[in-house]
């Protein structure tokens, strides 16, 4: 079988779907071609050694990838963002056919803006598209404030129905998902759940040999909360739980570590209040990121409460399922019954720093022998059912299934 991956994002940047994903697909046997962009996510700026041209091609571990230009920009600015997808979408579309051999299976990475370039693809070729959804487009924009005109949001609704309903078959991240686009129109039968790995290489590091660092991470029971820091994380609450803890549980330390649109203010407020129980780290690679988990008494997940973040599942969940530590969800909806499912940790309500305060008294209540028996529950449920092995597996299958049914 020969796919191709259409993606906007691959290695250098940091995309458990990208390489690794690609290369276990190659070495199943089959043919693996990338069509992407140059690198610049997450900051909007080129990685070092890389600039835009008309075209470049590399190779990874055999892996053809073919570069095409687009417009840098990651920022909360919605024309340079709006620059930053149409730019690569309009470049595959009209370099595409070009460069790539005849596949059998186009896999499209989350963006709706890269169909019209597949569906080309498919005419010219007769080969199978699959949309990976991990953003819910219209709704996944309006959430982040990027785009809040009803008119332009009600077109662009339109617009992902009828790429969505094109394509030969979607993925999605989570149950809700699925619901979800069964009610925009999208069949059922076309849609199928597969849940996100995480990136288990970098994240297996981790041993026991690690010790608490005083500057860091102090002798008390450590939450730590890993990952964006932007508006929709809602950390604000966290803050909150933390003034609590100060005064009721001062044995609580709060960990905070990543960047992100947010981050400056938080840290401010938090310095203003005097919350000596919190500290902010700076964002760190995912191989530094296993010894900090493994430090840590507790992983902590928080999204605002609003409908679209119900049937979303944070990437950190998988991450934090992985590295056997008991968790806090929250969070309402798929990723809570996640947890539950799992028996790998306390879930409470998103929001409402009191809610957060009482759930981690109860998983600090626990000895800690319950506690690691979450961790490992949590582990044994991730391995099972969300690892990238399972994964790999599960897109094998359906993507030969494509292709049966088209000879």
């Amino acid at each position: 079988m020969k796919i191709l991956f259409l993606t906007q994002w691959f290695q250098p940047e940091n995309f458990c779907k990208g390489l690794p994903f690609a290369k276990a697909l190659k070495e199943k046997g089959h043919e693996v071609e990338v069509l992407t962009g140059f690198p610049n996510y997450p900051g909007g700026n080129l990685y070092p050694g890389y600039r835009v041209r008309f075209y470049q091609r590399e190779t990874f571990d055999g892996i053809a990838v073919h570069r095409v230009p687009l417009y840098p920009s990651h920022d909360r600015s919605a024309l340079r963002r709006i620059l930053n997808y149409m730019s690569f979408s309009l470049s595959a579309f009209l370099m595409g056919v070009g460069l790539v051999k005849k596949p059998d299976v186009i896999y499209i990475y989350n963006l709706v803006t890269l169909c019209p370039a597949a569906y080309l693809l498919r005419l010219r070729y007769g080969a199978k598209v699959i949309i990976d959804v991990q953003d819910l487009w219209p709704q996944s924009i309006a959430s982040s404030g990027m785009m809040e005109n009803p008119f332009i949001l009600t077109c662009l609704n339109a617009i992902c129905n009828r790429m969505y309903k094109k394509a030969d078959q979607i993925t999605v991240l989570s149950p809700g998902f699925k619901k979800h686009l069964v009610g925009r129109g999208i069949p059922s039968e076309k849609i199928e759940v597969i849940y996100n790995w995480c990136d288990e290489k970098s994240l297996s590091g981790a041993t026991d040999r690690f010790k608490r660092r005083e500057s860091e991470f102090p002798p008390k029971f450590v939450v730590l909360y890993a990952g964006a820091m932007g508006t929709v994380q809602g950390l604000e609450t966290v803050l909150g739980c933390a003034e609590m803890c100060q005064k009721e549980m001062p044995d609580i330390q709060f960990v905070l570590i990543g960047d992100g649109a947010d981050r400056d203010r938080l840290q401010r407020k938090a310095e203003t209040r005097h919350l000596g129980n919190v500290t902010f780290l700076p964002r760190r690679s995912p191989q530094a990121m296993a010894e900090v988990y493994e430090l840590a008494d507790a992983l902590l997940v928080h999204l605002q409460d609003e409908p679209l973040f119900r049937i979303t599942i944070p990437s950190k969940t998988q991450a934090y399922l992985y590295m056997g530590k008991p968790l806090i969800m929250a969070m309402a909806g798929d990723a809570a019954e996640l947890v539950r499912r799992a028996e790998a940790g306390v879930i409470c309500k998103p929001g409402n720093p009191r809610a957060m305060m009482e759930a981690i008294k109860t998983l600090r209540g626990l000895d800690k022998e319950r506690r690691d028996d979450m961790g490992k529950a949590g582990r044994r449920f991730y391995m099972e059912h969300l690892s990238f092995e399972q994964g790999v597996r599960k897109f094998e299958h359906l993507m030969l299934s494509m292709t049966r049914r088209s000879s």
